[in-house]
């Protein structure tokens, strides 16, 4: 019987399988990349808000305390967003007639809530409790970034579940003092791994949650 495929074709056919697999991977890679980036994830990407908030100056600046401004990170789920109220106790007689202001000064009178656009927002299927997290000594910085160093806010990670796994697998790496929760920068003690570890214990972490699918996705 004659050969119906010229011999050429075993060398294409082995090209076309092989080539085939690269691409698939070339494909993945940059799936996996297009996913990690800035265009989905939304990191160091300042998005547009009522008032230009700066918390580098207000933070760094100023020296005013995460707190004083989110009033319910200790107690909630939800850090809170500042009422107007907080602002103006300030911005009633500082900055008073700024243009630049007139968002909350309206807010104010008119007791409408300022529409901030929200920056760190996880999926709905995602649960995430500011409280237990500040309890356990994982600072502000940790999550959100140098926020003493953003004229704009913006996030400073992805967000995502690979991220948080990092620490939820080794808490020793970013646990810090109480005291040093809201801190940022030099301000913040830098803390060894073994008293990491030793942190660990007195906060009472237990890492098997912690690596929970229901801890994190109720």
């Amino acid at each position: 019987m004659p050969q119906i495929f010229h011999r050429s074709m075993n060398t294409f056919s082995k090209f076309t399988i092989f080539g085939g697999l690269f691409l698939c991977a070339a494909l993945a890679f940059g799936w996996d990349r297009l996913n990690r980036s800035a265009y989905v994830t939304e990191a160091d990407v300042v998005r547009e808000q009522p008032v230009p908030f700066s918390h580098e100056h207000h933070v760094s600046g100023l020296g005013i305390d995460c707190r004083y401004c989110h009033t319910s990170v200790e107690q909630s789920s939800s850090a809170g967003l500042p009422a107007t109220e907080i602002c103006m106790s300030c911005h009633s007689q500082i900055w008073k007639d700024s243009p630049m202001l007139e968002p909350v000064r309206a807010s104010f009178r008119t007791g409408k809530p300022i529409e901030w656009a929200r920056v760190h927002d996880v999926p709905d299927f995602v649960y995430f409790n500011h409280s237990i997290h500040v309890a356990k000594g994982i600072g502000c910085e940790s999550c959100h970034g140098r926020v003493d160093r953003m004229p704009l806010m913006r996030r400073a990670h992805t967000l995502q579940m690979s991220w948080c796994l990092e620490c939820h697998t080794h808490p020793d790496r970013f646990v810090r003092e109480l005291e040093d929760v809201f801190a940022f920068g030099d301000a913040a003690k830098t803390v060894a791994p073994e008293h990491g570890r030793e942190l660990i214990q007195e906060f009472g972490i237990d890492k098997k949650p912690l690596l929970d699918c229901g801890t994190c996705h109720r």
